[in-house]
C-alpha cells in the first residue's frame, strides 16, 4: 500500500466511525433493542479512538510528507444538469480541518467516558448515547467537509442534535421550551445559511470550497468574487455564524440550553458547539478579506457580544449560565481575531477554550464546593468589587445590574418585533386560507380559531 492509498484509507476511516457509531446505535434503537451499557461504552470507545488515531495518522502523514491540503472525493450523489447543479461528497484535510476533528474526537470521547458513568441506569441512557453519535457525526462532517453542501449537512446534524438533547428532560415543560427556543434560533441561522450557498452556487457556479477560495491550502487563496459580492454573501453566513455561536441578538439561548445534562453543556455549549460559527467564518475567511467592510462588521460584532456577555455573566447566580456567558465571551472575542485577520490566533484560541470549557463544566459541582470552602477558610467573599464598580454612581450601577440581570432584553426584543410580526402573518394567512376554501366549498369546513391572543399563544411556545 502507498502512502497515497494509505491516507485515503485513513481519511476515509475518520468520516465512517461516526457515521458506523450512529448506525449501530439508531438501528438498534430503531429495532427496540438497545444494547447495554456496557457495549454501548465499548461501540463508543472503539469507534471515538479508531477516529482519533485516523486522524493523527493523517496528520503525521501530512507532516511527513509536506502536504497541507489533501481532499478525498466520494463522488457526485446528486446531479441536476438543467440547472448545472451537483451534490460532491468531498471532505478535506488541511490546517484547519485536521486540527477541528482530532479536537471534536478527543473532546467527543472525554465526555463519553464521563457521561457513562453520570448517566448510569438513567431512563434515557441510550436516548442520549444516539444524539451523541449524531452530534459527533454531524461534527466531524462539518469539520472535514470540502462543499459547502457536505458542511450544512453536518451543520444540521449538529442542530438537531444539540436541540433535542436540550430537550432531553422531556417530563419537565422547562427543557422542551429551551429546546422549541434552540431549534428555532438555528433556524434563523440555517435559513441565512442556505441562501448564502445557493447565491454561491448562482454566482460562482460551485460550491466546492477550493473552487470558490481559490488555489493554496487555507489559509492561502483569495476568493472568486468582487468585494460587493463577498459583502452580501458574508453577512449571511456572518448571521448563521451568529445563530450557531450565540453572538448579538441571539444571546439567549446559549444560558438556555443548559437545561440538558452536564455532559451535553460540555461538549455541545462549552466546547465544540458554540465554536461552530467561529469555524465557518475561518473556512470562509478568504470571502471576508474581500471586504474591509466586512472585515469591520465582524470585529464589531465580535467584541460587542464579548462585551455584553462579561456584563451578563457577572449577576448570573448560577455556574453552569456563568460559564456559558464566560464561553459567549470568548467566542466573541475569537470572532473579533478572525475580523481582524488573525487565524491561526483564532484556531489555536478556540483549541484551548474548548478544552478548558470542558474542564470547567465537567467540574462544576466540585468547583462551587471547592469555593465555598475556600470562602468558609478565609471567612468572607473571594470575589471583592472591583475599582470601576466601587466608583460607578448608584443609578448607573442599579442600570447595568438590571441591564445585565435581563440579558439585555435580547429575547424580549426578539420575542415581539421578530417571532410576533411572523406569527401575526401566519394566521392571517391561515385565516385567508379559510376564508377561500369556505368560498369554494359552499360550507364551513373547520372549526375557527380559538380566543386566544397572538401574545399569549407565543408565551406559551416560546
Amino acid at each position: 500500500m502507498n502512502s497515497e492509498s494509505l491516507h485515503t484509507v485513513l481519511g476515509i476511516v475518520v468520516v465512517a466511525a461516526p457515521f458506523v457509531l450512529f448506525a449501530i446505535l439508531g438501528l438498534s434503537s430503531l429495532i427496540g433493542r438497545p444494547p447495554s451499557e456496557g457495549w454501548t461504552a465499548a461501540i463508543i470507545q472503539t469507534a471515538v479512538i479508531g477516529g482519533l488515531l485516523s486522524a493523527v495518522g493523517v496528520l503525521v502523514w501530512m507532516l511527513i510528507s509536506g502536504t497541507r491540503h489533501v481532499p478525498l472525493e466520494l463522488g457526485n450523489w446528486v446531479i441536476i444538469p438543467e440547472q448545472h447543479f451537483h451534490f460532491t461528497l468531498k471532505f478535506v484535510f488541511d490546517r484547519l480541518s485536521v486540527p477541528m476533528v482530532i479536537l471534536s474526537f478527543l473532546l467527543v470521547g472525554t465526555i463519553g467516558a464521563f457521561a457513562n458513568v453520570y448517566l448510569h441506569r438513567e431512563p434515557g441512557y441510550h436516548r442520549f448515547f444516539l444524539l451523541y453519535s449524531m452530534f459527533l457525526l454531524g461534527m466531524v462532517t462539518t469539520s472535514v467537509a470540502g462543499t459547502i453542501e457536505t458542511l450544512f449537512a453536518g451543520w444540521e446534524l449538529v442542530g438537531l442534535s444539540s436541540a433535542l438533547l436540550v430537550a432531553f428532560f422531556q417530563d419537565r415543560q422547562s427543557p422542551v421550551r429551551n429546546g422549541i427556543r434552540v431549534w428555532s434560533v438555528y433556524r434563523v441561522a440555517d435559513a441565512a445559511f442556505l441562501i448564502a450557498a445557493l447565491t454561491l452556487h448562482h454566482v460562482t457556479g460551485a460550491g466546492d470550497f477550493d473552487k470558490l477560495m481559490g488555489a493554496g491550502p487555507w489559509p492561502a487563496g483569495e476568493a472568486s468574487l468582487s468585494s460587493a459580492q463577498a459583502l452580501w454573501i458574508g453577512l449571511l453566513l456572518l448571521v448563521a455564524a451568529a445563530g450557531k455561536s450565540a453572538l448579538i441578538p441571539f444571546c439567549g439561548w446559549l444560558p438556555r440550553a443548559m437545561e440538558g445534562p452536564t455532559p451535553s453543556s460540555a461538549v455541545f455549549y462549552g466546547s465544540l458547539s458554540v465554536h461552530l460559527g467561529a469555524f465557518l467564518l475561518l473556512r470562509v475567511s478568504p470571502i471576508l478579506q474581500l471586504s474591509p467592510l466586512l472585515c469591520a462588521i465582524v470585529v464589531v460584532w465580535g467584541l460587542s457580544t464579548a462585551l455584553f456577555a462579561a456584563v451578563a455573566g457577572r449577576v448570573q447566580s448560577d455556574i453552569k449560565s456563568a460559564l456559558a456567558f464566560a464561553s459567549l465571551t470568548q467566542v466573541g472575542i475569537i470572532v473579533a481575531e478572525i475580523g481582524l485577520g488573525l487565524r491561526y490566533l483564532a484556531l489555536v484560541h478556540i483549541i484551548g477554550h474548548a478544552c478548558l470549557r470542558t474542564l470547567q463544566l465537567l467540574r462544576a459541582p466540585t468547583l462551587l464546593h471547592d469555593y465555598h470552602s475556600l470562602e468558609n477558610a478565609l471567612g468572607g467573599r473571594l470575589k471583592q468589587p472591583t475599582w470601576v464598580e466601587e466608583r460607578l454612581p448608584t443609578p448607573v450601577r442599579n442600570w447595568i445590574y438590571r441591564f445585565a440581570l435581563e440579558r439585555g432584553y435580547l429575547d424580549a426584543l426578539l420575542s415581539d418585533y421578530v417571532a410576533l410580526p411572523v406569527m401575526n402573518i401566519f394566521r392571517q394567512c391561515d385565516a385567508w386560507e379559510q376564508r377561500l376554501t369556505d368560498l369554494l366549498s359552499g360550507r364551513r369546513h373547520r372549526a375557527g380559531v380559538p380566543a386566544t391572543t397572538v401574545s399569549e399563544s407565543l408565551d406559551e411556545i416560546l
